[in-house]
C-alpha cells in the first residue's frame, strides 16, 4: 500500500514538473504582413510589434513605473548639460545565433541608424542639426556626443533594437525572442532567445503570431481558446467578450489616441472668404465645439467605451497631460450667445453670419471607418439643433489625405490619431506652424497669429531643453493655449479595450504601447 501511495505520488510530481516546463506557445494575431524585419527599417505598426518583441535594447522605459531601467547597457552617464551619453554595456553579451555583442556593435547600430543613405526611421528620433557619432572607447563602453543638449536622449534608446553585423532574412537578435520562421500569409513564429541577458527568461518558450485580417475569425479563435490575446478590440466585440468570457475583457480606461475635428484655415483654400472668416475665428470654433455633445459621441458611437477630450493629450498620458484641463461641457445656448456677440443670428431655425450667409460647411472623413462615419452623423445632428448644416462627405483615405496634404479642397476635417507616442516631442510637426503636418494651416512661412508665434516658442523651448520638468511645464502652456483658441476640436479619447485570456499570467497592462506586451519576457502560460 506504502509503495502504490509512493509510485502514485512520483508520478504526481513528474506530470507537474513537466507541465511546468512543457513548450509555453502564446499565440496571437496581427491584421495583415510585417514589412520587414530589419529592425532599422520599421515603417509600419505590425513589424514594429515584433522588433519590440525581439529587440534587445540599452535602456527600457518600465511603462507602469514610467522609470528608466539598464537592460544591454549595465548603466549609463548625461553630462555636459545634455550634450553626452556615455554607456558602459553587461559583460559576456551575445545576439540570439551566440556572436558577441559588444560597444562597437552599439556604435555602428546608432551610426547606420543616422546614416542618411540608410533613411532609417529609426534614426529619426536621435537626428540634430549637426551629427552625432557613436565611438566605442572599449569592448564595454561606448560615448554619444551632440553639439547642442538633446532633450530627453537616455528615453529615447527605448526604440533603437541593437543589430548583428551581418544582415539576414530572419536576423539574429538581442532581445527575448528571435524571429525563427516566417510564412507569408500565414504566420511569424519567434523562438525564446537562450542567450537573452536576463538569464532563465522568457518564460515563454515561442509566440506564434498569426496573419490574420478577419477581425471576426480573430475574435472567434479567442473565444474558442486557439488565441491568447487580442491586443486591441472594437466596443462591439469588447462587448461580446465581456458577456461570453468575463474574465477576459480588459478596459485599460482612455487610451493616447484622440478623435477631433479642425477647420481650414488656408489663405489659398477654394473655400468663399466668408467661410474662412468664420473658421479664422477662435469664437466659432469655440461655439461648434459647445454645441457638440461628447458624452453622446463616447455612448452611441463608442459604446460607452470612450472619455470626452481635454485637448491635445489623453489624461492617460500622465506625466505630460496638462491636469489643469477639463472637457468642454456641452452648452448650445452659450455657444449661440458666444456667436451673437460675432453678428450671427438664428433665424427661422437658420443660423446666419452678420452679412446674412446662413452657416454651412462640408466635414470630409474617412469612408469605411464606422466609428468616424457614426461620429460625423452626431456632430451632423448637433450642429443642426444651433441652426447649422453640416454636410458629410466621406472619401477612400488615399482621396482625402490628397485634399488634406495637396489641394487643400476641402472645409473641416474630423479624423483621429492612432498608436500616439508619449512624448511631445513625436508632435512637433503638428504644433510648429512651419510644420507639415499643421492641421489648420501648414507649413506657415511665419506665425499666421501671435498665439501660434506662443506656441512655437513653446515647442522649440520643450525640444531643447534638457530638464524634462522644464519641458513639462512649456507643453502645459502648449495644451492650455490649444484648448483656448481650439484650431484642432478634441473630441474623444477611446478606450483601450483589449482581450487577454485568463490562462496568460505576469501581464501588467498599461495605455502607452506595446500596451500587453511590453513586459513579454514576463509573461507565462498557466
Amino acid at each position: 500500500m506504502k509503495l502504490a501511495l509512493f509510485t502514485a505520488s512520483l508520478i504526481a510530481c513528474a506530470l507537474a514538473f513537466a507541465a511546468n516546463n512543457a513548450p509555453q506557445e502564446l499565440r496571437f494575431s496581427l491584421t495583415g504582413e510585417p514589412k520587414s524585419f530589419d529592425a532599422l527599417h520599421i515603417s509600419d505598426q505590425r513589424s514594429e510589434v515584433i522588433r519590440y518583441l525581439t529587440g534587445g535594447v540599452l535602456l527600457r522605459i518600465n511603462r507602469v513605473t514610467d522609470q528608466l531601467e539598464p537592460q544591454l547597457a549595465e548603466s549609463w552617464k548625461i553630462t555636459e548639460g545634455g550634450r553626452v551619453i556615455a554607456f558602459h554595456l553587461r559583460p559576456g553579451l551575445k545576439f540570439s545565433d551566440g556572436s558577441p555583442l559588444t560597444a562597437p556593435d552599439v556604435a555602428r547600430t546608432f551610426n547606420t541608424a543616422l546614416d542618411p543613405k540608410q533613411a532609417s526611421p529609426a534614426g529619426d528620433t536621435f537626428r540634430a542639426a549637426d551629427q552625432p557619432e557613436a565611438k566605442a572607447t572599449s569592448p564595454l563602453d561606448l560615448t554619444i556626443r551632440y553639439h547642442d543638449p538633446k532633450p530627453g536622449i537616455d528615453r529615447l534608446f527605448d526604440t533603437l533594437s541593437i543589430v548583428p553585423p551581418s544582415p539576414a532574412k530572419l536576423p539574429a537578435s538581442a532581445g527575448p525572442f528571435f524571429v525563427s520562421e516566417y510564412k507569408p500569409g500565414e504566420f511569424v513564429r519567434l523562438t525564446r532567445n537562450s542567450n537573452f541577458w536576463k538569464r532563465g527568461q522568457p518564460y515563454l518558450s515561442s509566440i506564434r503570431i498569426d496573419i490574420q485580417p478577419n477581425r471576426e475569425i480573430e475574435l472567434t479563435r479567442f473565444l474558442r481558446g486557439e488565441t491568447q490575446l487580442i491586443s486591441k478590440v472594437e466596443p462591439e466585440s469588447f462587448d461580446r467578450i465581456a458577456k461570453e468570457m468575463p474574465a477576459a475583457a480588459r478596459n485599460l480606461g482612455a487610451s493616447l489616441d484622440s478623435e477631433f475635428l479642425w477647420f481650414n484655415q488656408m489663405p489659398s483654400a477654394p473655400i468663399p472668404d466668408f467661410r474662412k472668416k468664420w473658421f479664422t475665428s477662435a469664437v466659432f470654433r469655440h461655439a461648434i465645439s459647445a454645441s457638440i455633445h461628447r458624452d453622446d459621441l463616447a455612448r452611441i458611437v463608442f459604446r460607452g467605451h470612450a472619455h470626452p477630450a481635454a485637448g491635445p493629450f489623453s489624461p492617460s498620458n500622465k506625466f505630460w497631460f496638462n491636469a489643469a484641463l477639463k472637457p468642454l461641457p456641452f452648452d448650445s445656448q452659450a455657444a449661440l450667445r458666444g456667436l451673437a456677440t460675432e453678428g450671427f443670428v438664428l433665424r427661422d431655425g437658420v443660423l446666419h453670419d452678420r452679412d446674412g450667409h446662413a452657416v454651412e460647411f462640408s466635414l470630409i472623413t474617412n469612408a469605411g471607418n464606422r466609428p468616424r462615419e457614426a461620429m460625423a452623423a452626431v456632430i451632423q445632428d448637433d450642429l443642426r439643433k444651433i441652426g447649422i448644416q453640416v454636410n458629410i462627405v466621406t472619401l477612400d483615405f488615399g482621396s482625402l489625405m490628397e485634399r488634406i496634404t495637396k489641394t487643400s479642397q476641402y472645409e473641416a476635417c474630423l479624423l483621429g490619431y492612432a498608436n500616439v507616442e508619449v512624448d511631445p516631442m513625436e508632435q512637433m510637426n503638428v504644433w510648429l506652424s512651419s510644420g507639415e503636418q499643421h492641421p489648420w494651416w501648414p507649413l506657415q512661412k511665419s506665425p499666421a497669429t501671435p498665439w501660434e508665434a506662443r506656441i512655437d516658442k513653446l515647442e522649440l523651448q520643450q525640444a531643447s531643453d534638457p530638464v524634462r520638468a522644464v519641458r513639462r511645464k512649456a507643453f502645459d502652456e502648449v495644451q492650455r493655449i490649444a484648448v483656448e483658441q481650439e484650431p484642432i476640436i478634441y473630441l474623444v479619447n477611446p478606450d483601450y479595450l483589449a482581450a487577454v485570456s485568463p490562462s496568460l499570467r505576469g501581464i501588467q497592462p498599461v495605455t502607452a504601447p506595446p500596451q500587453i506586451l511590453w513586459n513579454i519576457e514576463s509573461l507565462r502560460l498557466e
